[in-house]
């Protein structure tokens, strides 16, 4: 690997590394970006901000031996590598040490890191910070230092004589139209907003330049030393088989990965909308991924014909977290698809983390026994238990003939036969 790469880590959640690496991805030109971690929402406004896919760099889900493969193959032609980081910089997979932290990934890509500090109410102390941040493992290589929510031209000066060994590429001061609207999963995806996204990614770029030395990022991207090796690639089959993919606003959960598969494994992917789509595209197999279908609720209950479709549809189901509530009998009271046994409630209690799931029943992609990793982030319930998976918090998800709908989220990466096994079963 010779692509100049950089990570912007946070020193925690809400630091501000979100709104810094976009801001970067969208002042430079020629960029690949990554997100450190099993988010899907970022990403949304790295593709919007680069005009290139968002990837996501997990080394639970996929094994840390494939985090430099994934950014050679993510960011083939690009110029630059800006990989956004999860939480804060040493966070890792809750109960496993720094096991697909931020700190690991930038370890395995030898990058160097840029942090990100919210330096709200803060003055001098902003220097233990920092220092703790560089110097809890030598390993890491804290290169510089972005100080954001900086209340004034006087406060940033403060902060820089406070910083005398490390370079400070930039300050950014406290200002609402950088802010992008969150809600229960973070922030809201560009699939809802593109316009108002797309100008909030405007404003980033705009401040990013102005605010923080570009040229030394860059040059700092540049000291990333060589690291020889493969590429990931999918496999590259012509095309025998038609798969129905949600997407849209309320469907808009996919890894950029999982679609090449299917693609590499001969599947032609036919997008429709829920939302304004009266009937499925013809297609031999159906894929509902997750998003925030309790947000339009109202929306895909009215779409009638559509529901009717999708219950009559006898070929394999793929449905992952909003997927299965939308299989559901109800969502809240509304009517879903009907297609399984349950009703599906939204809750006030998240539940959050990573899985390590045993399949439960036969299905053609995931046939019983069969083991993954995943990923659950939800504030949604379901009637039953079910008999889909077995992890570390029980029994979930339903499999009913070829449906096969549960609340993990999967990264194929590790597991190129997922898609080959749905290609097959489509005969």
């Amino acid at each position: 690997m010779v692509i100049p790469r950089v990570v912007i880590a946070g020193t925690s959640s809400g630091a501000g590394k979100t709104t810094v690496a976009t801001g970067i991805m969208a002042a430079l030109s020629n960029v690949a970006a990554f997100k450190v971690g099993p988010d899907f929402i970022d990403p949304s406004y790295h593709a919007l901000a680069t005009g290139r896919p968002g990837r996501n760099l997990d080394a639970f889900l996929s094994s840390p031996e494939l985090i430099a493969p994934l950014v050679r193959h993510g960011a083939a032609g690009a110029d630059i590598a800006v990989i956004e980081g999860v939480m804060g910089l040493y966070d890792g997979a809750s109960g496993r040490g720094e096991l697909a932290s931020t700190a690991h990934v930038a370890k395995l890509l030898q990058a160097p890191v840029v942090l990100v500090v919210n330096c709200e109410a803060m003055a001098r102390s902003v220097a233990a910070i920092v220092h703790g941040y560089r110097t809890f493992d030598p390993d890491v290589n804290v290169a510089g230092v972005i100080l954001n929510k900086v209340g004034s031209s006087f406060h940033a000066d403060i902060l820089h004589e406070a910083l005398p060994d490390i370079p400070v590429l930039g300050a950014l001061h406290r200002n609402a139209a950088l802010e992008v609207p969150e809600r229960h999963l973070g922030l809201v995806p560009v699939a809802e907003r593109a316009p108002r996204a797309r100008a909030v990614i405007e404003h980033l770029g705009a401040a990013i330049k102005e605010f923080c030395d570009l040229e030394a990022i860059v040059a700092l991207a540049r000291t990333a030393p060589e690291r020889p090796g493969e590429a990931w690639a999918p496999r590259a089959e012509t095309a025998r088989v038609r798969v129905a993919i949600a997407r849209g606003p309320a469907f808009s959960f996919h890894y950029q990965e999982n679609l090449e598969l299917l693609r590499g494994a001969g599947a032609e992917l036919a997008e429709f909308d829920p939302l304004t789509d009266e009937a499925l595209p013809d297609a031999d197999a159906l894929i509902l991924a997750g998003g925030f279908p309790e947000v339009f609720g109202e929306e895909l209950s009215a779409n009638e014909p559509l529901r009717r479709e999708i219950a009559a549809f006898d070929g394999p189901i793929l449905a992952e977290c909003g997927g299965l509530l939308y299989l559901a009998e109800t969502l809240d009271e509304r009517p879903m698809c009907g297609v399984l046994p349950v009703e599906a409630h939204m809750t006030q209690r998240l539940t959050l983390g990573y899985r390590e799931a045993t399949s439960l029943s036969d299905h053609p992609v995931w046939p019983k026994g069969t083991t993954t990793r995943g990923h659950e982030f939800h504030y949604s319930t379901v009637s039953a238990a079910g008999n889909a998976w077995e992890h570390q918090r029980g029994r979930e998800g339903h499999v009913a003939g070829n449906v096969h709908a549960s609340y993990l989220h999967t990264h194929w990466a590790a597991t190129p036969e997922v898609a080959d096994r749905l290609v097959t079963a489509c005969g």
